[in-house]
């Protein structure tokens, strides 16, 4: 099932879905996901959020089915619950920060520090 392929009747939205408080520059923009699911996101993402949460019932099989790998009861299989699942990871999972100081100091000891000195000149 590609982008193209959802049947009209599934997962239909008035609006486009928009995630401003996670991708305030777009989901298209934000390299998290692929122009396919970026499409599927936002032409279908009001529709999938209102069933993952359970505030839209399912009018069809497709969209139970949905709902089902949402609670944990399926395992994925076509590209809008992917690309669902995907979004959720993302949303869900805090941002890794990685940065080059630590919380400790590191002391040097005197130990550790000594130096020899050479003698050039001496034969």
């Amino acid at each position: 099932m590609n982008a193209t392929s959802i049947p009209k009747d599934s997962f239909k939205a008035n609006r486009k879905f928009y995630d401003d408080r996670n991708y305030p520059r777009g989901m298209g923009r934000s390299g998290d996901f692929t122009l396919a699911e970026v499409q599927i996101l936002e032409n279908h993402g009001v529709a999938l959020k209102a069933l993952a949460d359970g505030s839209q019932t399912p009018e069809n099989q497709l969209e139970q089915r949905f709902v089902e790998v949402c609670q944990g009861k399926l395992a994925p299989e076509n590209k809008v619950e992917k690309a669902w699942l995907k979004y959720q990871n993302k949303v869900l999972s805090p941002k890794q920060f990685h940065t080059l100081f630590g919380r400790t100091k590191v002391e040097a000891s005197d130990e550790e520090t000594t130096t020899e000195s050479i003698d050039i000149d001496a034969e």
